[in-house]
């Protein structure tokens, strides 16, 4: 099978080599790719992932018989109905699914329509109202951009100065932030749960824990992610179950409803307080960086599952999982998530793999030969190990022998699940 892989981060380099040790595997390409996706597939950087023309053309150049779609913009922008308008089958969300993480309003009102768990909000799209809405409500109150935001559309302001003030941020989204959503504040514990769905059948993966915070102990702006483990024991077999029950299976008929087929991985964000789970936020696509824990446990051949989600043939397919713990821990430019420099030489990659870690490259590139930064998130540092600790402990070894100038990590990683 020749597969197309979009993208080109830390998720996506975790999709190729899951994908790469499929025997029905003959060919793989990536647009745009990375150095370390280059390991396992052809990369081709001069092709746009928002031109979906140019890559429907290429797809059917190169025979592809699946496009596995790693990040949102893509399925938002309705690659996937230009790839199956030309024949060709796809993996990921389709542009009306796809709404679920384009339009935070999309999602809510969804949600409240099917009475799926989610915090109460309203909408606004003048900031005046929602400033006096946030007045009336108080603090600690959530703020989102309704858009795309690259996982930095949303903050939970704990005074009602910095909600104000958040309503005022949204401006910096752009059309992403044209409109807003208010919602109650929801205490808890956050996990994330993938699923894979062929719109009929699904099969939720191993729960994760993302850190999206940029500091140790949860502090500081949103980011895209700054580490992950995988499984999350806040989702013991009880919550897993009402997950299912009360939250995938309803959201994927709720869309069926609507009529809307919902075919690849769906990932509910979740908030779970008192063993009861609430969706925080649904994404239309892998978790980055729970991607980078999730696939390294799991057994068997994920691109056999994606084409069975492809074509609508997911019944009676299933999942199993090592009995591990894996650790993630996101290297990240000084600076980020706001301004920080590039091409800053790396070094010390080789040397953490014979430690035993799987580096997944998130933002860099080759320069005369050289790896050196291109992003924020910078590498992923991820390890397996039969209990969290040993995953911990070796995660923090790998991570001290790759080297490039202002680097930052979060040092607290899984410590919630160690307590």
């Amino acid at each position: 099978m020749n597969v197309l892989l979009i993208g080109g981060g830390g998720r996506e380099h975790a999709l190729a080599w899951k994908i790469a040790q499929s025997p029905l595997l003959t060919k793989m390409f990536a647009i745009p790719g990375s150095p370390g996706i280059a390991e396992f597939a052809e990369c081709v950087a001069n092709i746009s992932i928002a031109d979906n023309a140019a890559l429907v053309t290429f797809a059917r150049q190169n025979a592809i018989d699946l496009a596995v779609i790693g990040p949102e913009a893509p399925l938002v922008n309705g690659l996937v109905d230009a790839l199956n308008d030309a024949g060709i089958k796809a993996f990921g969300a389709n542009k009306d699914a796809a709404q679920i993480e384009g339009s935070k309003i999309f999602a809510k009102r969804l949600m409240k329509k099917y009475g799926i768990p989610t915090a109460a909000f309203e909408v606004f799209d003048k900031p005046d109202d929602a400033k006096a809405y946030i007045k009336s409500q108080g603090a600690p109150i959530v703020i989102k951009a309704d858009g795309l935001a690259a996982g930095k559309g949303v903050i939970v302001a704990q005074t009602l100065d910095e909600a104000v003030n958040a309503v005022d941020e949204m401006k910096t989204f752009g059309a992403a932030g044209s409109k807003i959503v208010v919602e109650e504040f929801m205490d808890g514990e956050e996990a994330s749960v993938l699923a894979l769905t062929d719109g009929e059948t699904i099969i939720p993966l191993i729960a994760a824990q993302d850190h999206k915070r940029v500091d140790d102990g949860d502090k500081g702006l949103n980011t895209g992610g700054m580490g992950a483990y995988a499984p999350a024991p806040i989702v013991d077999a009880e919550v897993s179950a009402q997950v299912s029950e009360r939250i995938l299976k309803p959201t994927i008929a709720a869309l069926k409803s609507e009529g809307i087929t919902y075919r690849g991985c769906l990932y509910a964000g979740l908030m779970i307080q008192n063993g009861a789970a609430k969706v925080v936020e649904f994404n239309c696509r892998f978790g980055d960086p729970e991607t980078q824990v999730v696939l390294p446990l799991m057994e068997g051949d994920l691109l056999e599952l994606m084409e069975a989600c492809a074509d609508g043939t997911l019944s009676g397919k299933s999942v199993s999982w090592r009995e591990s713990s894996a650790v993630c821990v996101i290297m990240a430019s000084g600076g980020y998530p706001k301004a920080y420099k590039k091409n800053l030489p790396i070094d010390g990659v080789t040397k953490a793999k014979s430690l035993g870690a799987m580096i997944f490259h998130a933002g860099t590139k080759l320069s005369g030969g050289e790896l050196v930064t291109s992003g924020g998130r910078v590498l992923g540092v991820t390890t397996t190990a039969p209990t969290l600790r040993e995953a911990v402990d070796k995660a923090y070894r790998c991570v001290e022998v790759i080297h490039f100038d202002d680097v930052h990590y979060r040092r607290d990683i899984a410590a919630r699940a160690l307590k």
